[in-house]
């Protein structure tokens, strides 16, 4: 039969392209339904994703015999180009059917669209942003990922290796049990640091959401500025970013570190929204909504994740800058435990080659489940 591989054109096709989803992990227990409204705005456009102010995105879709049967994105970040020239990206991809001939297909497709662009070296699955859901899932098939982490077939692997990609980085997932203290040595550094005149740790100010969602970005954008892959969120982004966030944003979830009184590091924590949308199946209408909201006034899950983390660069590697990643793991462990019942945490994801913070996971006896391999290859 003939695979018919097109750009998405139009509403239908934006819905297609989603619903896919449901088709692929329909029998998988892990997967957890994204909300609908959330994935078609991905790949949208400028009027619901502030990506495309900096980005080239085309979203195909394959079809045999008028049933959609796979699909991928193809996007040329003129961010990433500034620091890396030639490198077009892929992702959101997706195949029914487990079908390699069809996941063959598709990523041809996206690299001839990057090169018809000028692009030399192609890398994936990236979706869209490092921000968003980097890498594919490669070890870890046995649990449900928590809140913004992405779930994968473990078919895909071979897929995208039998193109001719090689894994250029992993990025891991760390857990760990928060139901009880960590060990003694965690607790003298956090012990002294509380003794420390020239520490603050404080929760996030919920009256000034605004001011300090640019602060934690602020230091964000500079802490992981070295990083491998990163491009800088930009004042649109940053803006969409604390919109989106705001409803699963929680005070004693944010910690800002302040060293002789300037804000230098912080750590931002979300419960596993994932515990609380999963039976919603993706529709917030008609009664979706309303059960959200009322699970978001006071959430009780068993899960939480720490998405983002970071201290300002002229204290990274420092004895101080490890003091102040223990004190506010610490306290929002305990709060953690106590206001949301959690008794899991998760790290990540974190490099695979981020010595300090595998040294930190290490040390609250955290351990690697879940594995993103993000893939490269020349075009």
């Amino acid at each position: 039969m003939t695979l018919d591989i097109a750009p998405v054109s139009g509403r239908a096709d934006v819905a297609a392209f989603v619903d896919l989803l449901w088709a692929v992990y329909a029998r998988d227990p892990c997967w957890v339904p994204p909300l609908k409204g959330e994935a078609r705005d991905l790949i949208s456009g400028p009027a619901r994703n502030p990506y495309y102010g900096h980005a080239d995105v085309q979203p195909f879709l394959a079809r045999r015999q008028g049933r959609v049967v796979g699909r991928i994105a193809a996007h040329v970040d003129r961010l990433v180009l500034e620091r890396r020239p030639g490198l077009g990206l892929w992702g959101l991809f997706e195949v029914a059917d487990d079908d390699p001939d069809v996941g063959a297909a598709l990523i041809a497709t996206a690299e001839e669209w990057l090169r018809a662009r000028g692009m030399t070296r192609a890398q994936g699955p990236m979706s869209l942003s490092i921000w968003d859901e980097p890498g594919l899932l490669v070890d870890g098939f046995h649990s449900s990922p928590t809140v913004m982490m992405g779930h994968h077939r473990p078919s895909y692997a071979a897929m995208v290796e039998g193109a001719g990609y090689r894994g250029v980085k992993d990025l891991h997932s760390w857990e760990l049990d928060i139901s009880r203290p960590f060990p003694e040595l965690v607790q003298r550094i956090v012990a002294a640091g509380e003794k420390n005149r020239k520490v603050r740790v404080r929760e996030g100010d919920a009256r000034n959401f605004d001011a300090e969602a640019r602060l934690v970005l602020s230091i964000l954008n500079e802490a992981w500025s070295g990083n491998w892959g990163f491009v800088p969120l930009t004042q649109a982004e940053i803006a969409h970013a604390s919109k989106k966030l705001r409803q699963i944003m929680f005070a004693d979830l944010i910690r800002i570190a302040e060293y002789e009184g300037e804000p230098v590091a912080f750590m931002f924590t979300l419960p596993d929204i994932n515990e609380l949308t999963r039976d919603l199946d993706g529709r917030l209408f008609p009664f979706g909504w309303a059960k959200l909201l009322w699970r978001l006034r006071k959430p009780r899950v068993s899960r939480m994740r720490v998405p983002l983390m970071g201290v300002r660069k002229h204290l990274q590697g420092t004895r101080t800058a490890s003091l102040l990643a223990f004190m506010m793991i610490e306290y929002t462990r305990r709060a953690s435990v106590a206001n949301y019942g959690a008794t899991r945490g998760e790290i990540g994801w974190i490099l695979e080659d981020n010595q300090p913070m595998r040294s930190i996971a290490e040390a609250i006896d955290a351990h690697i489940t879940r594995t993103y391999r993000i893939y490269e290859k020349d075009l």
